[in-house]
C-alpha cells in the first residue's frame, strides 16, 4: 500500500486512540511460547500453537480466539485452556515483552505534546499494564481500555475511553478490519497501519506503512 501524498490531519483532533498487538509491538511469537507452553499441560488439545496460529486470531475479543481455535472442545475444557493460556502469557510477557515497531518511543513522544494519547485492545486484563511498565511507558498514555475489563465488544471499549475522557475530536489507528469496523461503529475515524496483522476493505483516513509517519501527518 503506497501511502504518498498522504493527508494533512494535524490540528483537526484533540487524541489518539491506538490498539496495540500489530500496531504498536508485536508479542506473537512469545505468546505462541506460552500457549504452546498452556496446551502441553493438557491432553485434549490436537494442534501445536505457532507465531502463525496467533497472527490468524490478533484482534479479535479473548473469549472469541478460543472459540475460534478449539471449536472442536465443549466449554469446560475451552475455558480451561484459556485460563491456562492466559496465565502463560502474561508470565512470558512479563518477562520478555514483544517487539515495539521501529521509532515507536520517538514517535509516541512526539505525539504526546500534541495530543491526549490511549490505548485500546481486545486483549486480557494486565496485558496492556504489561506493555507499558516493560516499556516505561506509564506516563505516556492517559489512559486505556480493554475486553478483559468488561467483556464488551472493542467499538464500546472505545466509547467507553471517548465518554470518560470528553474526548472531543479522537481518531484511532490500527491494523486490522476488525478495528476499521469497531472504530467506525464507534463514530471515530480510523488511520490504518498496513505494517501490521490484518488489511481493511474500508475507507480510513489515511494509510500508514510505518509508525513514524504519524509525525508527517498527525
Amino acid at each position: 500500500m503506497e501511502t504518498t501524498n498522504q493527508p494533512d490531519l494535524k490540528n483537526r483532533f484533540d487524541s489518539i486512540i491506538f490498539d496495540l498487538d500489530g500496531t504498536l509491538w508485536d508479542s506473537t511469537a512469545n505468546v505462541a511460547q506460552a500457549w504452546q507452553q498452556a496446551k502441553q499441560e493438557v491432553d485434549f488439545v490436537k494442534e501445536d500453537i505457532t507465531q502463525q496460529t496467533v497472527r490468524s486470531i490478533t484482534g479479535m475479543a479473548y473469549d472469541a480466539i478460543f472459540d475460534k481455535l478449539f471449536p472442536y472442545l465443549n466449554e469446560e475444557k475451552r475455558n480451561t485452556i484459556k485460563s491456562i493460556c492466559a496465565r502463560h502469557e502474561l508470565e512470558v510477557l512479563n518477562t520478555k515483552g514483544g517487539e515495539l515497531y521501529p521509532d515507536l518511543k520517538e514517535t509516541l513522544s512526539y505525539l504526546k505534546d500534541r495530543y491526549k494519547l490511549f490505548v485500546v485492545s481486545n486483549c486480557q486484563n494486565g496485558y496492556i499494564e504489561t506493555f507499558l511498565r516493560l516499556n516505561d511507558l506509564e506516563d505516556v498514555f492517559m489512559g486505556h481500555q480493554c475486553y478483559g475489563t468488561k467483556g464488551q465488544p472493542k467499538y464500546q471499549n472505545i466509547l467507553d475511553v471517548v465518554n470518560d475522557h470528553e474526548l472531543k475530536a479522537p481518531v484511532y489507528v490500527g491494523d486490522t478490519q476488525g478495528d476499521h469496523d469497531s472504530a467506525t461503529k464507534a463514530g471515530v475515524p480510523i488511520i490504518f497501519a498496513t505494517y501490521g496483522f490484518g488489511t481493511t476493505t474500508g475507507e480510513p483516513l489515511a494509510y500508514i506503512d510505518k509508525f513514524s509517519e504519524l509525525q508527517n501527518i498527525l
